[in-house]
């Protein structure tokens, strides 16, 4: 623990406190009244009203709609199976700000609906909620999808033949084992949507807003920091509780698991339920995931003088169009996000993975209390560890401003959890007699866990480093305040390109949007196609 400990110390808690800090005092002198007096104020009430249902909402329909295509991942062998993996999983890297276009797009004014059945849509909760969907569908595949495949069905077949329904025995032996895989994703979707930003300004405007869209509204334009640093401190007070009440009913729900390779789970559908299953999975990831990245992609070919690449050759120049939006050469973002994202991979694979070994020890309330600790990044707000790592790691002995490692830092943070998430339930299910017979033949600790836990963890760590990659890349409410303008990330650039008139950098933008989902769903695709040993059952 104490790798990981320290890791979040220095660069989660110190930052944060550092700027919450400076908002709640004054004169020297802490201002705590400011706390009750922001949190009577109407309309901060209906701001945590809209967060907290919003959030709920968002994870019951991303549940709803995504539970079958866990299934389908987890059970079933189709051809183009690892493509469309990568493909469901590349909205998770992409900046709000480009996917609230996209949707934009599809059901505001002139969009998709519009044009075809006089329906918009922008401006309204469905606008979000379907947002939302999109960025998590690929949350609950893979996280319960990754437990789903390495369950043996033989266990289900084995309550059948005892007389138990297909449902009797699926909710009887499959959804208990499942559960905590379930309350991870479930977690992590709600999260995600608690501390939603990107999509809620897009597709809600002036008439809905979460706590980060206020934060980011008090902080960059009323200037009024102390609002701010009340909202944060709601904000993670809110998010603690959250993973404090899981951790405690997930753990009663944990067991050791049968777990056998995946390879002898997966199987062609039979029978036309489970085709039609197939079907209706394919045509919601058609519609859910895929249509919104074709308006992205003919987007970044549609030219002022018709298709073609004249929005990617305007990446190679700085300056093109007479504009002064970079530094160097958009495209040269590209190469700034694979750099960062494959440190920020490796620093999140370290801490994520010892931060999962020592939580499957179990060992007193210490733990109990660090697993909670894991999840805080992912709902506290990002400008606030930005500003944070702005006013903290500023001189010695942590004086990064000039480096670089404090972009992949800050991306790390966030890919931690997904690491923990994605490893903890496929450990705490692995029976511990193994490692105590290790140990009984003369293994250390060390040679136990490398003999015994990651064999059979390794897909799981495949997964979670896919996982942290992809979320790598798409951060953006931190990095925005951290990279140079020399370095620019893709989600930055995109962000830049956006935030400026002119068609030629929207056009830009789409360009480099499109750029970004290529690069992941190429990363992602690479991960999928490497093979693990098969160990047969274990």
């Amino acid at each position: 623990m104490a790798v990981p400990v320290a890791f979040f110390a220095v660069f989660f808690a110190y930052p944060v406190t550092a700027i919450v800090g400076r908002g709640l005092k004054a004169g020297g002198d802490w201002q705590f009244g400011r706390i009750g007096d922001v949190l009577a104020r109407p309309d901060i009430l209906d701001v945590l009203w809209f967060t907290t249902w919003q959030a709920l909402a968002s994870t019951a329909l991303t549940l709803l709609i995504a539970l079958p295509g866990a299934y389908v991942f987890a059970r079933f062998d189709f051809p183009g199976k690892q493509v469309l993996r990568a493909v469901v999983t590349v909205p998770f890297v992409l900046p709000t700000v480009v996917v609230g276009t996209a949707f934009l797009a599809l059901l505001g004014r002139g969009g998709l609906l519009d044009e075809l059945w006089g329906v918009r849509l922008d401006t309204t909760v469905w606008a979000i909620l379907l947002a939302h969907v999109f960025f998590n569908y690929a949350v609950v595949v893979r996280t319960v999808g990754g437990l789903w495949s390495q369950l043996d069905p033989r266990q289900e077949e084995a309550a059948r033949v005892l007389g138990a329904g297909r449902f009797a025995a699926f909710r009887r032996v499959t959804l208990p084992a499942l559960a905590p895989a379930v309350a991870a994703a479930a977690l992590m979707v709600f999260l995600f949507t608690f501390t939603s930003f990107g999509v809620v300004q897009i597709l809600g405007g002036p008439a809905y807003s979460t706590l980060e869209v206020e934060i980011y509204r008090q902080t960059a334009q009323l200037l009024d920091l102390p609002t701010a640093a009340v909202l944060t401190l709601v904000q993670f007070a809110a998010v603690g509780g959250i993973l404090a009440v899981h951790a405690a009913t997930v753990r009663r729900r944990e067991r050791a698991l049968k777990l056998v390779d995946p390879a002898q789970t997966s199987r062609r559908p039979r029978g036309p339920g489970q085709w039609a299953l197939l079907g209706g999975v394919l045509l919601t990831a058609l519609l859910l995931i895929l249509l919104p990245l074709g308006v992205l992609v003919e987007r970044s070919f549609d030219g002022p003088g018709g298709y073609g690449f004249g929005y990617y050759r305007a990446l190679q120049s700085a300056g093109s169009g007479g504009s002064s939006t970079f530094l160097v050469p958009p495209l040269e973002a590209v190469g700034n996000s694979l750099r960062y994202a494959l440190v920020a991979t490796l620093i999140a694979l370290v801490i994520g993975g010892l931060a999962a070994a020592a939580l499957t020890r179990r060992a007193g309330r210490l733990v109990r209390g660090f697993d909670a600790l894991l999840m805080l990044p992912l709902g506290v707000s990002a400008v606030t560890v930005g500003f944070g790592f702005l006013i903290t790691l500023d001189k010695p002995p942590l004086d990064l401003r000039t480096s670089w490692i404090m972009v992949p830092l800050a991306q790390a943070l966030v890919g931690v959890p997904f690491v923990v998430r994605t490893m903890l339930p496929v450990l705490r299910a692995v029976d511990d007699r193994l490692r105590e017979a290790a140990a009984v033949l003369g293994a250390s600790p060390l040679r136990a866990w490398r003999e015994v836990d990651l064999p059979l963890v390794r897909r799981a760590v495949l997964v979670a480093a896919g996982f942290a990659f992809a979320v790598s890349l798409g951060e953006f409410g931190a990095t925005v305040f951290i990279a140079r303008p020399d370095n620019p990330t893709l989600p930055v650039a995109v962000a830049r390109l956006l935030g400026r008139s002119g068609e030629l950098n929207y056009g830009q933008a789409m360009a480099l949007s499109t750029i970004l989902m290529l690069v992941c769903a190429v990363s992602l695709l690479l991960l999928e196609r490497i093979r693990t040993d098969r160990s047969g059952e274990f």
